[in-house]
């Protein structure tokens, strides 16, 4: 998979009576997640890291859920513009860090345009 890549495919569910709590939980990780949203109205991306549901959380920052001083309550039109499947959470704040201090809104539109791009800022914020 790649990072970034929107998800999508064939889902296999498997009937949870069949499987003990290990297995379960095998196949339930739990996802981290940097997210790039876009807003047309602000002409702004927010870049943020988040484990758990990320259309939930998307949901929550159009709704002003996360207070009325956070960058995302000044509009409610934020959309998915790029997400980074991560290795766990302190990957996904390593990376939404390298990418902040780019301070360049080109620079992520070509995160979105360049698959080398991607992998390489991916792999750079990997721990060693």
């Amino acid at each position: 998979m790649v990072p970034g890549s929107s998800p999508g495919g064939t889902t296999y569910k498997t009937p949870l009576k069949s499987l003990d709590l290990k297995e379960f939980f095998y196949f339930k990780p739990c996802l981290h997640i940097l997210n790039i949203l876009y807003s047309t109205i602000l002409n702004k991306f927010y870049i943020g890291a988040c484990h758990g549901d990320l259309y939930q959380r998307i949901e929550n920052h159009n709704a002003g859920v996360y207070g009325s001083k956070s960058f995302t309550s000044n509009t409610n039109d934020w959309v998915l513009f790029l997400k980074f499947d991560c290795d766990d959470y302190t990957h996904a704040i390593r990376l939404e860090r390298k990418i902040k201090s780019m301070k360049s809104s080109v620079y992520i539109r070509n995160l979105n345009t360049y698959a080398e791009l991607r992998d390489k800022i991916f792999n750079e914020t990997r721990s060693s």
